[in-house]
């Protein structure tokens, strides 16, 4: 099972250092002027540490929130940064990519399987995490991706999906040594 073990980073350019990497400060910041609340997530530059804003809502009406949506804003609830940084809409509004690397692990529950001429494997997802399958077979079989990436090549690893690209989603795959 793939398993988030924290939360990515954010792919943005930073405005005072140049860096290209954020990670979320864990806090949300809430402005409301009148009738109408802008919220943010806000998140530090994993260089200098300057702060970024990324929005959530925009001058939207305090009645057209969910309550409990607003009660965890003003909470700082690190389970909606989770939420928050999934949302592929915020992503493209704030122009932002997610960097996983680092963020997940790859729990296999056992090695027994390893000195096996057929291995059948079931991944599953705990969260929604891009991974590159190769990395996944690598990972969790210990083998070196270029020796996975060999065995795509000779037909010897079949799976339910495409080999190629990420994948974020539940699959099967047959690998034969």
């Amino acid at each position: 099972m793939v398993v988030p073990i924290g939360l990515p980073l954010v792919r943005l350019r930073c405005h005072a250092c140049a860096s290209e990497r954020f990670r979320p400060s864990g806090k949300f910041r809430v402005n409301a002027n009148h009738k109408l609340i802008d919220a943010w997530l806000l998140v530090l530059c994993a260089a200098c540490g300057a702060t970024a804003k990324l929005a959530i809502l925009e001058r939207v009406t305090v009645r057209s929130i969910r309550p409990e949506l607003l009660h965890q804003l003003y909470g700082n609830n690190p389970g909606l940064i989770t939420e928050v940084l999934g949302d592929p809409g915020f992503q493209r509004r704030n122009r932002i990519a997610l960097d996983w690397g680092g963020a997940w692990r790859l729990d296999t529950g056992g090695s027994d399987y390893r000195d096996r001429e057929v291995i059948d494997v079931a991944v599953r997802f705990g969260a929604p995490i891009p991974v590159r399958p190769a990395r996944l077979i690598a990972e969790g079989c210990g083998l070196a991706r270029a020796e996975v990436e060999r065995l795509i090549a000779q037909g010897r690893v079949a799976a339910t999906i495409r080999l190629r690209g990420t994948v974020s989603g539940d699959f099967t795959f047959t690998l034969k040594r």
